[in-house]
């Protein structure tokens, strides 16, 4: 049986989380979308003004995962969410457990801090993380489309 860990991430871990979002990103076929640095890392996730949270998840011993996430807030509901930006697994890794144990840990950490939602995206094409997901409970927000400004067009608006 294997020992599956969760830890809340430290600045020491800033190598590893790099490597498992590009990991993550290789999977998804964007690898080249990736810009971080390690030092974005550790100043981003780990800096005095930082809003964001990230746990490693370890399997006998061995970081195996990741998740980043930081809280959100619903006006209708009024109570802040909790919104997971980034979970990965090693895919040698993924019938263990270790990603639902890594889902679980964030789940307790919205109920300890009174949160209404628990929310994250998925990518339409990946059929294994929707599956899954479906199978804990959770449900796809289909009503919804997400939009993002990002480069030079956010740049342009913002300065427009």
């Amino acid at each position: 049986m294997s020992e599956i860990n969760i830890k809340e991430a430290n600045v020491e871990d800033s190598a590893l989380i790099l490597r498992f979002v590009k990991d993550l990103a290789r999977y998804e076929k964007a690898e080249h979308e990736v810009m971080a640095t390690q030092s974005d890392i550790e100043r981003s996730l780990f800096g005095p003004n930082s809003k964001t949270n990230a746990v490693i998840c370890s399997v006998n011993g061995e970081p195996v995962g990741f998740a980043v996430y930081f809280y959100n807030y619903s006006t209708w509901l009024g109570k802040n969410g909790l919104y997971l930006e980034d979970l990965y697994v090693s895919p040698e890794h993924r019938s263990v457990g270790a990603g639902k144990a890594l889902l679980k840990y964030l789940a307790k950490i919205a109920v300890s801090n009174q949160c209404g939602r628990f929310e994250w995206s998925v990518l339409d094409w990946n059929e294994p993380a929707i599956k899954f997901y479906q199978s804990i409970g959770a449900k796809p927000q289909n009503e919804w489309v997400g939009y993002r400004l990002t480069g030079n067009a956010l740049e342009n608006f913002a300065n427009s």
